[in-house]
């Protein structure tokens, strides 16, 4: 994905499939990096699946629960707890690939991960999808066009 690195947590419900996802760009998989984007997006006391980087311990920092799961060598089809975020991660590559013909990731990361998420939590209601869009567009206020053409504003 280029030298943004993205994380991606998915919140299940009852039936196991992933209900929401969250996806959000960090800079290094660094212990303090891992820590912010965690308090950001996490919720505290949430178990939290990791593939055993280090830097994954920094969740337990902001109250989450742990639980590294060493995949080195092991197929994915071999880690079953991570079956729901590969196929999100795989469904991401592929929408990407068909809609943005000339992918600037670094520049537009949030903006392309934005999209993404917010028609992924909102798929069980698509009758709603284009009506939720256009109050989201009414509501909005007035922006310069130079903050509009600015990525780093788009969150």
């Amino acid at each position: 994905m280029g030298a943004a690195q993205a994380r991606a947590p998915v919140t299940h419900f009852e039936s196991a499939l992933p209900r929401h996802v969250k996806l959000a760009t960090v800079a290094t998989f660094s212990f303090a990096a891992i820590a912010d984007w965690a308090q950001d997006s996490l919720a505290i006391g949430c178990e939290v699946i990791s593939d055993g980087l280090a830097c994954f311990r920094a969740v337990t920092e902001v109250g989450c629960l742990h639980q590294p799961v060493v995949v080195k060598g092991r197929h994915p089809n071999e880690l079953p707890e991570f079956r729901w975020i590969n196929t999100v991660l795989s469904n991401l590559k592929t929408s990407f690939s068909g809609s943005f013909h000339a992918l600037r990731f670094e520049k537009y990361a949030n903006r392309y991960l934005g999209a993404f998420s917010y028609r992924f939590n909102r798929r069980f209601n698509l009758a709603a999808l284009t009506e939720r869009v256009a109050h989201a567009i009414c509501s909005c206020t007035a922006r310069p066009e130079r903050l509009l053409r600015s990525a780093e504003f788009a969150t």
